[in-house]
């Protein structure tokens, strides 16, 4: 008898085994990255579509499958993807010249990795700006249904995906370029030039004034004017059914929710009530009711809201952090019951707040309070939503979090009004503590940046200034992360999941990113268990290509896809500080002027023309080296050279300040000197000549007098003086009123590349 119950118990292990086996299947998809052409937002552009659709394929696999995904690149460029989120082996991560050699036009290219984990993640390309035009997709690693992760009522809800994204109709790579020539275009776009008019109008015109006078300028929470939200690649949708079934009354669905923007972080708000949250970064967390969450670059969230009553279709709208945009889904049948649109951000408030907490040094002042987990959210006071009361229920919630944090008190804060998550609420249903016996180490970084100049950095050190950040194997990395800048910064790493120290202990939840806002301090840790080179950075793709990166090099990995490992990182470091140049030309009626600048995150190469017609019959170029010192780049020693040629009628400019010939007729000489930048945004320039001749200037360009005016002034030692008003029309063209004491007065077209 018992001889037949073990043959019996043998035979049902053997068909479960064959069970598994057959469930841990290779799951194959085939990929074809196209060059294509949209109109999202009214104009023809060019696209990247994977398999003719944007956003990409959504791939979903089972924990235990083995993914093997072949990309056939048909575009003119080289390409990549990179499994955001994924654990793998490092060569199969899908980062150019770290993990792998680029994807070259016309070839093809096979990812193949084992599926050791579940959850909502996505997929994304990592070269260049392919992200901000199509190339980004759901990856969906799904549990089986005998894990013992799987929770009924929420694991077996009807599903379905939803990608949040962006769209501009310019040039990604021109944007870039904008961004680092502090063009404010987009701000004219927004409506969030924040100009003295403007500051006057409502009452805010100290507050604009000591903002200038700290050497900042206007309050921003967004780089980018995007002119389409998008939601599953449209500006909106219906959702009628999920998971194959038909939602009715009553109903609960599950959103797995990927925020696949370049840029735009997404407030989520549902009009059918609450949103529960259940995972995050494709980790469960303990359910967690809200009115509504912001959704960081980069991060994922699956969420349950219920199915309005019949006849009715409730709207869940993604608006961008700025409010310039939004896109819905309508979840049920029926009449569309709409959500009330997030009012305008009153900006100046945001400037008060941002002049009180910022020192004169470019640094932040904290006043003594610990903020971190999103939980005292500081651009706040910018939300017309908000009144007084929730206001102070804010600082008091963030207060009783901090103590619950930090063990002084065992009662959780019960919130009232607008409930917004934040990561304190966030706790795993299962153990996530690290091994006890693994050596901790701990590192600190600060995340600093100039906005100005747009050089994002950590430590004040871009990419391109730094060595990958050697890891034994087996270590426990703890990384402090405080953001010394005014905007915020989703960091995200690669190959790992990493616990974010909320209080919650052993139950502290797991991500793999973190959004840190300014003025915060956050720690994380993981488990350095897996070797290669691990990126490190900011997800806001204009960030991390300014340099807000690093590199973990765990253990001793000898990478068999790249041959000279040390020539690749410097091509990546390359690609996080490239040059961008900025060209700008006034053809007026008196002569015709410009400038050139080509500039990486040091260096500065500026060359600047004037050509007179009548007055001042000549020509003169200056042309200045230099390269930015300290962190916020106030200062910038240069050598130069200056070659003019002009004929006044008169000798009143013969002599300088000083007393000194300038030869200022005829001159072809070198220099040395320096530009600082003083309060009020004034450019202080010192210039010696190689004949000994010195020359001390005073500028500032770009005074936002309106919302498109513009003015400027010069004045220097050698009696030359300059006084300007600019129309802007568009982000090329203005017009332009001047007088200049040699050239005299003139008016006439500005274009700017």
């Amino acid at each position: 008898m018992k001889s037949v119950f073990s043959n019996k118990l043998l035979t049902f292990l053997a068909l479960l085994g064959f069970h598994e086996s057959l469930a841990q299947e290779v799951v194959r998809y085939e990929l074809y990255v196209k060059d294509t052409v949209v109109a999202y937002a009214g104009k023809p552009k060019r696209a990247i579509a994977v398999n003719g659709q944007i956003p990409m394929p959504t791939l979903t696999f089972t924990e235990g499958d083995t993914a093997e995904i072949v990309v056939h690149n048909l575009l003119k460029e080289s390409t990549s993807l990179h499994w955001h989120g994924v654990f793998l082996p490092n060569k199969e991560d899908g980062v150019p010249f770290l993990t792998q050699e680029p994807i070259e036009p016309g070839a093809t290219y096979t990812y193949r990795f084992p599926v050791k984990q579940h959850g909502t993640h996505w997929y994304h390309s990592h070269s260049g700006m392919q992200e901000q035009i199509g190339m980004y997709g759901s990856f969906i690693m799904q549990k089986k249904s005998s894990d013992r992760a799987f929770r009924k009522g929420i694991d077996d809800l009807p599903t379905e995906t939803v990608m949040l994204s962006e769209w501009t109709n310019l040039d990604p790579d021109n944007v870039h370029r904008m961004l680092h020539n502090a063009n404010d275009w987009a701000s004219i776009r927004k409506g969030a030039v924040q100009s003295y008019a403007e500051a006057i109008k409502e009452g805010h015109f100290k507050t604009k004034v000591v903002n200038e006078w700290k050497r900042m300028h206007a309050m921003d929470v967004s780089d980018v004017y995007y002119d389409r939200i998008l939601v599953n690649g449209s500006a909106g949708t219906t959702l009628k059914s999920a998971g194959g079934k038909p939602l009715k009354a009553g109903d609960k669905v599950r959103l797995r929710i990927s925020n696949g923007g370049a840029s735009s972080y997404f407030w989520l708000r549902y009009a059918g009530g609450k949103i529960t949250v259940v995972a995050n970064d494709g980790n469960d967390v303990e359910p967690v009711e809200v009115d509504r969450l912001i959704v960081a670059v980069s991060e994922t969230y699956d969420i349950v809201v219920t199915v309005p009553e019949n006849g009715k279709s409730f709207e869940l709208m993604a608006t961008t952090e700025d409010r310039t945009g939004s896109a819905s889904i309508f979840i049920g049948e029926g009449q569309k019951q709409n959500i009330e649109p997030l009012p305008r951000l009153r900006y100046f408030e945001g400037m008060k707040m941002m002049n009180d907490m910022m020192k004169m040094n470019g640094d932040l002042d904290d006043m003594g309070m610990e903020m971190s987990l999103n939980r005292m959210d500081m651009n706040a006071v910018m939300y017309p939503e908000m009144t007084d009361e929730a206001m102070k229920e804010q600082h008091e919630m963030h207060h009783m979090e901090s103590e619950n944090s930090s063990g002084h008190s065992h009662h959780a804060p019960k919130p009232a009004g607008i409930v917004t998550l934040n990561y304190a609420m966030l706790k795993s249903p299962h153990n996530t503590a690290l091994p006890a016996g693994a050596p901790v180490r701990e590192l600190k970084f600060i995340l600093t940046g100039n906005m100005n100049r747009y050089v994002w950095s950590m430590d004040n050190r871009v990419l391109a200034e730094t060595d990958k950040l050697p890891v034994r194997k087996g270590e426990i990395l703890r990384i402090i992360l405080y953001n010394n800048s005014m905007m915020r910064h989703p960091m995200h790493l690669h190959g790992f999941d990493f616990r974010v120290l909320n209080g919650h202990g052993d139950h502290a939840p797991l991500k793999n990113v973190i959004d840190v806002m300014p003025m915060e301090t956050d720690t994380i840790e993981f488990l350095a268990d897996t070797e290669g080179d691990w990126f490190f950075h900011c997800h806001i793709l204009y960030h991390m290509m300014s340099g807000m990166n690093r590199v973990f090099a765990v253990g001793d990995y000898e990478n068999p896809l790249l041959h000279d490992k040390r020539k690749a990182y410097r091509m990546l470091q390359h690609e996080s500080n490239m040059p961008h140049l900025m060209i700008e030309n006034d053809f007026a009626s008196n002569g015709n002027d410009g400038m050139a600048m080509l500039q990486n995150a040091r260096w500065s190469l500026n060359t600047e023309w004037r050509l007179g017609y009548h007055r001042a019959h000549g020509y003169e170029i200056e042309t200045h080296l230099g390269r930015y010192i300290g962190k916020m780049q106030w200062f910038m020693p240069f050598i130069g050279f200056d070659w003019r040629y002009r004929k006044t009628g008169t000798d009143k400019h013969d002599q300088n300040l000083f007393g000194r010939r300038n030869g200022k007729d005829s001159r072809r000489l070198f220099s040395a000197g320096f530009v600082y930048t003083l309060p009020m945004l004034v450019d202080f320039q010192a210039e010696v000549y190689h004949d000994g001749s010195l020359r001390l200037q005073l500028r500032r360009e770009d005074i936002p007098l309106a919302k498109r005016l513009r003015a400027g002034f010069m004045v220097n030692s050698d009696k030359e003086y300059m006084m300007d008003l600019r129309y802007i029309f568009t982000r090329n063209i203005g017009i332009r009123a001047h007088y200049d004491s040699d050239m005299g007065f003139g008016a006439g077209v500005v274009l700017t590349y």
